[in-house]
């Protein structure tokens, strides 16, 4: 069997967020076998066929400096933008196909280690950097974010200058106050990763609520009579909120004679009258936190490339049902409690619980393919495709498919204040 250079690469992503909070770019982390050449015109001739022009900016983070000095030689001015480390800058050829590559119309990212920055004579060959801001730049950005926030006055303030600037992407921000100071203060153009963690631990005390806008899109789908397709997409884009739609459409209340395993199931059986009633008792609660997004989007995702997984002769209920299983493999997350306790109070296939529980059946390979991509580490991508027998070129279709259509679909506004 002929490698093609899809099936040459093992690829990994990691989601760039911007002020509002949606994703603006996906740093692509492309992986490649030592013993293998890979053609550098023709890869980007297949990622070009595969991202849409709405997609995000998609951003070329190489582990290859081979294969980065081909893409800095042979991409055109419209190529997806190349990260080049700080390290890979200390031959001077390489170098060199910068400054050239740069002259082409490249637009190229710096990225280098914490509180490292481009020297003056590359530095104007870069398009943005990619910043990850050492202990003490970290601690100086919160001083100056936190008097801002104290209202103290310009003179104080100005003592200590944040070392966040206007434009570029910061890497591994790990505090939910300094990505807000990063993003709303200093208009940084995107960080990359979102501080899950820090966010999540400020709703420890209390529940996380559904997304209003998700909640006032159901009610304006189902006003405008839109199709049932419509409607479970956008009730399929809330975790929160997907996960308590079924609870309650096995609630013990409405005298349902079968077990609801599905969402779709359960807007076939309940009709969509008191849906929308029920919907209207969730929206005084739902929250507009918008630091809450990011997280939603990034189990969503997941889910997606679950389906986008499966062979294309499988149907359309198994697709339905893997993505609820990618969807409910994080709700842990923000629900604040175990997987094992969360998903005991609904009804699922056994699938969808082996493959999150037990880590068995038949959607564990795609719950540990789609969980492994999340990551830079592209090595083991290309480990667990080997094992589960999974066909790396499919693989890496299916996350750029994933990747190209994962835009946002926000409320049409006739409910919002």
């Amino acid at each position: 069997m002929v490698r093609t250079v899809l099936g040459s690469v093992s690829l990994g992503y990691q989601l760039l967020w911007n002020q509002l909070r949606q994703f603006s770019g996906v740093q692509l982390f492309v992986g490649t076998d030592d013993s293998t050449a890979v053609d550098a015109p023709h890869l980007l001739s297949a990622l070009g066929e595969l991202w849409s022009e709405q997609a995000p900016e998609l951003l070329l983070s190489v582990q290859s400096p081979r294969l980065l000095g081909d893409l800095l030689d042979h991409g055109p001015s419209n190529s997806p933008w190349l990260v080049v480390h700080e390290s890979h800058l200390n031959d001077p050829v390489m170098a060199r196909r910068v400054h050239q590559a740069h002259q082409r119309g490249i637009k190229l990212i710096w990225r280098g280690e914490p509180g490292a920055r481009p020297s003056a004579a590359l530095a104007p060959c870069f398009f943005r950097h990619m910043v990850t801001l050492s202990a003490e730049e970290s601690l100086a950005g919160l001083r100056v974010s936190l008097r801002k926030h104290n209202g103290a006055d310009a003179s104080r303030t100005s003592r200590v200058t944040s070392p966040v600037l206007a434009k570029h992407i910061y890497e591994a921000v790990a505090s939910r106050v300094l990505t807000e100071h990063c993003l709303d203060e200093q208009g940084a153009w995107a960080v990359a990763g979102w501080p899950m963690e820090d966010v999540l631990h400020g709703y420890r005390h209390q529940r996380i609520q559904p997304g209003h806008r998700a909640v006032v899109g159901l009610i304006e789908a189902i006003d405008a009579d839109d199709s049932v397709e419509h409607i479970e997409h956008i009730l399929s884009e809330e975790p929160i909120l997907a996960y308590r739609f079924m609870r309650y459409a096995n609630s013990a209340g409405l005298g349902l004679r079968t077990e609801i395993e599905s969402i779709r199931h359960a807007l076939m059986v309940l009709g969509l009258s008191p849906i929308r009633s029920w919907l209207l008792e969730q929206l005084p609660h739902a929250t507009s936190d918008l630091n809450l997004q990011p997280v939603r989007t990034a189990m969503v995702v997941r889910a997606r490339l679950m389906a986008h997984l499966l062979d294309a002769g499988d149907g359309d209920d198994l697709r339905r049902e893997i993505y609820l299983c990618g969807l409910l493999s994080q709700v842990d997350l923000m629900l604040g409690e175990p997987l094992n306790a969360a998903l005991a109070r609904l009804h699922l296939s056994e699938r969808i619980t082996s493959a999150i529980l037990g880590h068995t059946g038949p959607y564990m390979p795609y719950l540990d393919i789609a969980t492994a991509l999340e990551s830079p580490n592209t090595h083991a991508t290309r480990l667990l495709c080997d094992s589960h027998q999974m066909n790396l070129e499919d693989v890496n279709r299916a996350l750029l498919r994933t990747l190209s259509n994962a835009t946002p679909h926000p409320a049409k506004g006739l409910l919002l204040v």
